[in-house]
């Protein structure tokens, strides 16, 4: 509870996966990868409800053995590649509306960044509560190497690959990029309804360190992200 507000931690955890087979639940530093987020969502201030949505039985047990909630599974039809979030979103808070279960507030968590800690969590319910947004998307600055990349014709020329002036630009006069990292998503329930998603004109960012927000998507992100918390990296 935070401010009178009712605040659901959303996860959303199918079981299959287009890159990494079966990552959400694949080991990542001696524990399900699905675990991380559950476990820092758990530490925060503020939720009042951990609740993963899930087609497969075996997720669910595995996220209730850290504390995670498994009210109901999701159907299969919304846990296909070509989902949108927002569906999985209208399910979830539809099912606990049947249950009499209310919430003001939705903390998305996605497993696939097992590296974002409670403190960002909360920081970005304090923002998203003392600067009256209506949504709340993490980003991190972008590698500064961004700047000088673009696509590739099929055979391979350079011509136009970088503007003329920008060839000899210091990595000090580079412009301060972002990207998004996927770690949090914060909103409120009419918003997300009014703007089918967490984008809108009332949507501010909450800026994490590189370090934690590896977004797994490789093996090379598993790797990464299981050498950062091996080596205890992440503060």
């Amino acid at each position: 509870m935070y401010k009178d507000n009712k605040i659901l931690a959303l996860i959303p955890a199918r079981l299959e996966s287009k890159g990494l087979y079966q990552k959400n639940i694949r080991i990542l530093a001696g524990k399900p990868l699905v675990s991380w987020t559950i476990e820092q969502a758990r530490l925060s201030q503020y939720i009042d409800d951990v609740i993963v949505s899930t087609e497969s039985e075996e997720i669910s047990e595995i996220c209730q053995e850290y504390g995670a909630k498994v009210p109901f599974l999701r159907p299969k039809e919304l846990a296909q590649d070509d989902t949108d979030m927002i569906d999985v979103i209208q399910h979830v808070l539809k099912s606990l509306q049947n249950q009499n279960q209310y919430y003001d507030i939705l903390v998305l968590l996605q497993p696939t960044s097992p590296l974002r800690l409670s403190i960002d969590i909360d920081k970005s319910i304090d923002m998203f509560s003392s600067r009256n947004v209506k949504a709340i998307v993490s980003v991190c600055e972008a590698d500064h190497r961004d700047y000088w990349r673009n696509t590739l014709p099929e055979d391979g020329c350079m011509k136009g690959f970088i503007k003329k002036g920008d060839v000899d630009t210091h990595r000090q006069q580079i412009p301060m990029y972002y990207r998004f990292n996927g770690a949090l998503y914060v909103a409120d329930f009419e918003y997300l309804d009014n703007q089918k998603g967490f984008f809108g004109e009332m949507t501010y960012s909450y800026i994490m360190p590189q370090i934690r927000s590896v977004d797994i998507d490789t093996e090379f992100d598993f790797a990464f992200a299981e050498f950062l918390l091996q080596e205890n990296r992440l503060k």
